[in-house]
Order: C-alpha cells, then sequence, then structure tokens
C-alpha cells in the first residue's frame, strides 16, 4: 500500500465515524467523552479554551465531504460561543483556538459579515493583551491582583495567526507589529539553545524585564512538555508563512523558519521507536504517560515545514511525520462508532490527575494532519 492509499483510507474511516458521531452530538461543545460519549462544556465553561475545536472538525468535514451536518454544527457552536467573546473575564491568549477554526473560518469560507465580525472583535481583544514593555502578550488572567500579569506561555504562538489574518483583512500594521514582537520574544526566551521550549516565562509586567521560567503543563522547570514543543514548532513554522508575504521582513520570516526548525530537529530526534509522544521528553523513565495530541500537532507542524525548507530536507520533517501518524493511526485511534473520539491516551498535563483521555483538539489536529496528506484541508491558522 502506498502512502497515498494509506491517507485516503484513513480518512475514509474518519469520514464513516463522524457522519455518525456529528449526528448524535448536535448542539454539543465537547472536551472529552465520558464512557465514550462527547461531553457537553455549553453552560460549564463556555470560555474553556478548547471549545472552537469541535467547530474546527465540522469545518474540516464540510470542506471535504459538503455534508450539511457539519456545517449546522459548526454554525450552532459559533454563535454559542458569543457568550464567550462578550464576557471579557473569559477571553484570553487563546482567542485564535477559538474563533479561527469557528467564526473565521466560516468568513474564509462563505464571506460571512457576522461571522467576520466576531473574529476582529477577538482579534482586537487578543491585541489588548499585548504589554509593550516586555513585547508580550500577557496569557491568563488572575483576580485582578496583577499576579500573572506578566505571565506568557508557548502556546500563544499557535494564537499569533488570529492577529495575521486580522492585518491582511484590515491592512492595519497593529496587528504585525504585535505579533511579530510577541514571536520574536518566544524566540528569544522560551526556545532554548537545543531547541527545546520553556512553557511559561515570566517577565516583570511594569518594566518587561525575564524574571523566571515555570514547568507549567510539564515535569519541571528544564523539563520539555511535548505539546509545547509542538505549539512552538508549528507556531514558528506559521510565523514564517505569514510574516514572508510582508515586504521588507524577510529576515524576519527567515529566523521563524529556522527556529521551527530548530525545535522540530530537537522533536525529531527524542521521537520514540514506537512513534508514540510522551507528556514530557524529560518525564522519569518509570513513567510511560503518553500524549497523542503531541504527537498530531506535531505532526501537523512538520507537514507544514516540509513545505517550507530545501527540498533535499523535506523528508527528514515528512518521515517524522509519517512515523507519528502512523503510530497514531494504528495503535492510538478508534473508527469505530461505538464511541465519539478518534484519538486515544492524550494528557493534558504531567501533574494532572488524570492522564491518557480522548481531548477534542487532539482529534481536529489528526484530522488536520490527515487531510494535508489528502489534499482536503481547509487552511485554518
Amino acid at each position: 500500500m502506498t502512502e497515498q492509499q494509506w491517507a485516503n483510507g484513513v480518512s475514509e474511516k474518519i469520514k464513516e465515524k463522524m457522519k455518525t458521531v456529528a449526528l448524535r452530538s448536535r448542539g454539543k461543545v465537547p472536551y472529552t467523552t465520558v464512557n465514550g460519549v462527547f461531553d457537553d462544556w455549553t453552560d460549564k465553561d463556555i470560555c474553556w479554551w478548547t471549545n472552537g475545536f469541535w467547530g474546527g472538525m465540522m469545518w474540516q468535514l464540510y470542506h471535504a465531504t459538503k455534508e450539511e451536518v457539519y456545517r449546522e454544527n459548526a454554525l450552532e457552536l459559533e454563535e454559542k460561543l458569543d457568550r464567550n467573546l462578550m464576557r471579557s473575564a473569559g477571553m484570553d491568549h487563546d482567542s485564535g483556538f477559538r474563533w479561527l477554526p469557528t467564526a473565521v473560518a466560516n468568513y474564509r469560507l462563505h464571506g460571512d459579515v457576522a461571522s467576520k465580525n466576531r473574529g476582529i472583535t477577538a482579534a482586537n481583544d487578543l491585541a489588548g493583551r499585548f504589554n509593550p514593555a516586555g513585547n508580550f502578550i500577557r496569557a491568563w488572567n488572575d483576580d485582578g491582583d496583577g499576579s500573572r500579569a506578566g505571565w506568557a506561555i508557548i502556546d500563544c504562538m499557535m494564537n499569533l495567526p488570529l492577529l495575521y489574518w486580522a492585518y491582511e483583512e484590515l491592512h492595519d500594521p497593529r496587528y504585525l507589529h504585535i505579533a511579530t514582537r510577541h514571536a520574536d520574544t518566544a524566540e528569544k526566551y522560551f526556545i532554548r539553545g537545543d531547541g527545546s521550549a520553556n512553557h511559561i516565562v515570566e517577565f516583570d509586567p511594569v518594566t518587561g524585564q525575564f524574571v523566571q521560567t515555570f514547568g507549567g503543563q510539564g515535569v519541571e522547570v528544564g523539563s520539555s512538555w511535548t505539546r509545547g514543543q509542538a505549539w512552538a514548532l508549528y507556531g514558528f513554522c506559521l510565523s514564517h508563512l505569514h510574516v514572508k508575504k510582508v515586504e521588507g521582513l524577510e529576515e524576519q520570516s527567515e529566523r521563524y523558519l529556522n527556529t521551527a526548525k530548530r525545535v522540530a530537529n530537537y522533536f525529531i530526534v527524542n521521537i520514540p521507536e514506537s512513534g508514540l509522544i510522551p507528556v514530557d521528553f524529560r518525564q522519569p523513565a518509570d513513567c510511560a504517560w503518553e500524549d497523542s495530541t503531541a504527537a498530531a500537532i506535531a505532526a501537523c507542524g512538520l507537514l507544514e515545514l516540509e513545505k517550507c525548507v530545501h527540498p533535499k530536507e523535506r523528508h527528514v520533517y515528512h518521515d517524522a511525520a509519517m512515523k507519528m501518524l502512523r503510530a497514531l493511526e494504528e495503535k492510538r485511534s478508534r473508527f469505530d462508532d461505538g464511541c465519539d473520539n478518534i484519538l486515544e491516551k492524550c494528557t493534558a498535563a504531567y501533574h494532572d490527575k488524570e492522564h491518557e483521555f480522548s481531548i477534542i483538539y487532539g482529534d481536529y489536529y489528526f484530522i488536520e494532519a490527515i487531510w494535508k496528506l489528502t489534499g482536503q484541508e481547509l487552511f485554518i491558522w
């Protein structure tokens, strides 16, 4: 079986499963599964950072099949997220994760004016989190005591495309400047010499001076949380793709590409022989916890990076992505309709009480990766 035949076969299995799942999950905003059935965060926490990924799955499936159930589900979720968009305390650095796969995807497909308004509103809020003293976008909120006013996290690299999109739509360079200044700060303070990444960096919010790093969702300070590595890999690649379109920023764009390659090379040399990715590349030897989401996200980043590098380098990134995707398909996927999720053994954070369950963004990025291989992808980022 050729690689293309394999990818086409996986695509068909996803479509067959998701027809049933989409119908029985109408009206939900899922995060994980309970006894194999998607939960619903509509009333539990409509502001949760992952709430856009179900919409992203629906738009990817609609783009590939034109089946109406996917469009209907995506539109319903987009409208539900207005409760989040109009609640300032529920807005944070993850606006890209919520409104790029929903409102902006809808606008790109159909030119919907209300969807464009949602995307620009979310971009404005994200831009408003920028701290010019330290040139970073603030991550989480706090209780008003300023305890997290200087915190930035690597995940934000994947939210910058919301600002790049706003720049391209409105031709207002403020969005571009904020995105690139944050990317420059992330490159300097998050990416270590060996290509591994810090998760959380704290700056003095008044002076902008570096204060310290935190282990965050990895094992500890100085460890290597794999999903953070994947966010960095894909995020810097996306900054390269967007910035290279801007005249005069070619050198900056090339720097982002080289950073993405450095992170990718570190990731690749740490992929286990099994192709299954641990929660942290530096977790204790007796810990076997996995994170399938890190594998799916990194595979997407590697497949995108493959398009940006010299032809002689492409196989390095392509082969690594395929190793992880084949491992996920063979060992960590459910294609039967007896459960709603596709990927198994996903982990949100090393120190959480629960590990290795299904998480919605794992399914989203797995679909995106397969769609990249089959040519069915709707570009979200």
